[in-house]
């Protein structure tokens, strides 16, 4: 929840009690119930089980209609308008141009020598399953007890009280982000895409219709983590292996119960982490890869066509620059950082012109953290892939950049249609940025969320404080 961390911590919690209904994160879905499989003969079975047993409680905090005038304004899909302004509403983008007149009541905003942008995604984040403080209790990333754990959901170990959430948002201007399992399974488990706002649980964080993601994972760290206990996977050849085998029975499993969904009949045994794979199968879960070289990366793409599956984008991607031709063509995207590589053997072959090619080459790319720091600076990361490629010669606007860090990874979670970019009728995920966003000196000045103003620097009431911070030293208090 958002509060004051110099109130009082008894009053806070009072006022929060108080004012419950009103925060997205005391929305509760108290009578929903996942729907169960019948053994009930005949058609018409439904889903047979529930697709979404922990769906989305989340609200948006309440805003007012807003007018930014005078801003340069990067609309996340390349495009730039100089001394314009954006008007907002209803939680929405309602326009933008050079001229928008501001509706009666409207709070109006002189944006001069500023930068509005749409929020920041960032498509691989631990926040959360990896929570501040990073002690062992708190280490709930890896499922590290076999090479397939589809079963586990990210979601499940979300505490949302880390504190990482909020200086992802004020530091970083992040209003969305995908938390994912960690890396030392082939395949990690359920990820899941959050609106960055406290909330007393994950499911009132939950971005409402996002799809899940499923986390997998090639190359050394899955086969470090089970062939060094005498397991497969022990080689990349084995890591192939126990990945096609898996999607072999997944292939079954779907086939099982579809045939159920459309004729009815006793019920086929349920299996978590096929449930999860079966979903991949049928487009409703998008696959995230960890996977770093070149070679592997192609392997995967060949291995998802065997059995009908689709790679939204790969993670990491040091060597994406290598199969620019391949990405664009199977339509999947590469998550890169911009200088982040080398420490070990894998994430070796790596250059600074790694985004800026794959623009070059019109394939899919975008900046992500996969760090508590990180993610509070992926503008600045940016700034560096950008720089890289121009002194390449590979001659990219500040506004197509953009692309990077908002409109391609709404691309990747399939949220392309909701948030990352400024379009009338998206949500109104927005940041005003004190200056140019690719410099070093530029802060978030204010971040509105579905148009509700969470984050304002001149603020100290509109600073985000979770719950375990408030009373302790440096909690957000301003003198």
């Amino acid at each position: 929840m958002i509060r004051n961390a110099r109130t009082a911590t008894s009053r806070t919690l009072l006022t929060a009690v108080a004012t419950c209904a009103l925060l997205a994160g005391c929305a509760s879905d108290g009578g929903a119930k996942p729907a169960t499989a019948s053994s009930k003969p005949g058609p018409g079975m439904g889903k047979g089980y529930s697709h979404d047993p922990f769906p989305s409680t989340y609200k948006a905090y309440p805003g007012v209609p807003t007018l930014v005038t005078h801003v340069t304004i990067f609309d996340g899909e390349g495009g730039r308008i100089d001394d314009g302004s954006v008007l907002f509403a209803d939680g929405k983008i309602v326009s933008l141009g050079q001229s928008v007149a501001a509706p009666a009541g409207a709070t109006v905003i002189d944006g001069t020598g500023k930068t509005l942008t749409p929020g920041i995604i960032d498509i691989h984040s631990h926040l959360g399953d990896y929570p501040s403080p990073g002690v062992q209790a708190n280490s709930d990333g890896n499922e590290a007890t076999g090479p397939v754990t589809a079963d586990v959901w990210a979601e499940h170990s979300v505490w949302p009280q880390d504190p990482g959430f909020s200086r992802a948002l004020t530091n970083g201007g992040v209003t969305t982000l995908e938390i994912l399992p960690g890396s030392a399974n082939l395949m990690g488990g359920r990820s899941v895409v959050i609106k960055n706002v406290y909330a007393r649980t994950e499911q009132g964080m939950k971005f409402p219709g996002a799809p899940y993601g499923l986390k997998m994972a090639c190359g050394e760290n899955p086969k470090r983590v089970y062939g060094g206990k005498g397991r497969e996977p022990s080689t990349r050849m084995g890591n192939v292996a126990v990945d096609r085998q898996t999607w072999a029975k997944a292939v079954e499993y779907k086939r099982k119960w579809d045939k159920y969904e459309k004729d009815g009949g006793e019920a086929p045994s349920r299996d978590i982490a096929m449930d999860t794979l079966r979903g991949v199968l049928s487009g409703e879960i998008l696959v995230q890869n960890h996977c770093y070289r070149a070679d592997e990366m192609a392997i995967v793409m060949d291995m998802a066509k065997e059995f009908g599956y689709h790679v939204s984008a790969f993670h990491h991607a040091v060597e994406a620059y290598k199969i620019a031709d391949l990405l664009k063509t199977n339509g999947t995207c590469a998550a890169v950082w911009a200088d982040w590589w080398g420490f070990k053997m894998e994430s070796y072959d790596a250059i600074g012109e790694n985004l800026a090619l794959l623009q070059k080459n019109g394939a899919c790319g975008m900046i992500h953290s996969d760090d508590a720091n990180g993610i509070q600076r992926l503008n600045q990361e940016v700034a560096k892939a950008l720089a890289s490629g121009r002194r390449a010669g590979i001659d990219i606007s500040d506004a197509v950049a953009w692309e990077w860090l908002t409109y391609n990874p709404a691309k990747a979670l399939g949220i392309a249609d909701k948030t990352g970019s400024l379009k009338p009728g998206k949500m109104a995920d927005v940041v005003l940025w004190n200056g140019n966003p690719f410099s070093v000196y530029t802060r978030p000045e204010k971040v509105w969320i579905d148009g509700a103003l969470l984050y304002d620097s001149g603020n100290p009431k509109l600073r985000p404080v979770s719950d375990f911070e408030l009373g302790q030293p440096g909690s957000g208090d301003v003198k």
